[in-house]
């Protein structure tokens, strides 16, 4: 084996964890990625320059309530400095996960397309669901992205939600296209897998629950996979998403 290969399977790798005045959810994150998952791990504050953003080998934002949602769920954050330098670090291929609030903000900055509306219940749905790994069709597959390459397709995950605008909307067209390019990751599901309007707990445009960007180094997500990294959580699940993200970064 190459050398540089060998030492980049044993190399600690280095996650960012982005912080915006009401994040609540990213002392979880920290927990997950530092104490689970053994990881170097970093707060980046969202006024802060960062000069070696380079360095992470992925960035979490986490949930929460940004700047108190006001205006709209992660509309504030998407516009705040660091995200400046998160989308550079996207374009340039760098891994970004987006829990809850992070998926909002994600969406508000055009890092993934569609919006955010109020839940269909018009309340907090707080809960655990299941989401089906979607990811294979067309042009994309589960190998070959960051955030499924350890999980089969079709697998189905439990995992926690906590949130009041989870309600995913795209304009019909865009919701085709993102479709047929496989820039769906994970659609609300029963425990047996079946996708049904009884299996969606917000209201989200064909049960999505996870969305690829474009280049699928960007991925949002509505449950939050850190509430359920282990099993002593209830579920273990979580931990399949973060693993995939080590192997393909350990691999790639």
């Amino acid at each position: 084996m190459n050398i540089g290969l060998i030492l980049m399977k044993n190399k600690k790798i280095n996650a960012g964890i982005t912080v915006f005045p009401g994040s609540n959810c990213d002392m979880d994150v920290y927990y997950a990625l530092n104490d689970v998952f053994n990881l170097n791990v970093s707060f980046l504050w969202h006024k802060d320059e960062f000069h070696n953003f380079k360095n992470y080998d992925f960035i979490v934002i986490p949930g929460g309530f940004s700047y108190g949602d006001y205006l709209r769920a992660g509309a504030l954050a998407a516009r705040s400095r660091i995200m400046e330098s998160i989308k550079e670090y996207a374009d340039g291929g760098g891994i970004v996960l987006g829990i809850c609030n992070g998926f909002q903000i994600l969406l508000e900055s055009g890092l993934l397309k569609g919006a955010m509306l109020t839940n269909k219940s018009l309340k907090f749905e707080c809960k655990d669901i299941y989401i089906k790994n979607i990811s294979g069709n067309n042009r994309n597959n589960s190998h070959e992205n960051p955030f499924t390459c350890l999980m089969e397709k079709d697998a189905i995950l439990k995992l926690p939600i906590a949130h009041h605008d989870g309600n995913y909307f795209v304009e019909k067209k865009k919701l085709n296209y993102l479709f047929s390019s496989g820039y769906i990751a994970f659609q609300y599901c029963n425990e047996e897998g079946v996708i049904s309007d009884d299996s969606n707990p917000n209201g989200s445009m064909e049960n999505i629950g996870g969305l690829f960007g474009e280049n699928f180094n960007v991925m949002g997500l509505m449950p939050h996979p850190e509430r359920a990294s282990e099993k002593i959580l209830g579920s273990g699940d979580g931990a399949k998403i973060f693993n995939s993200i080590i192997y393909y970064i350990k691999n790639k």
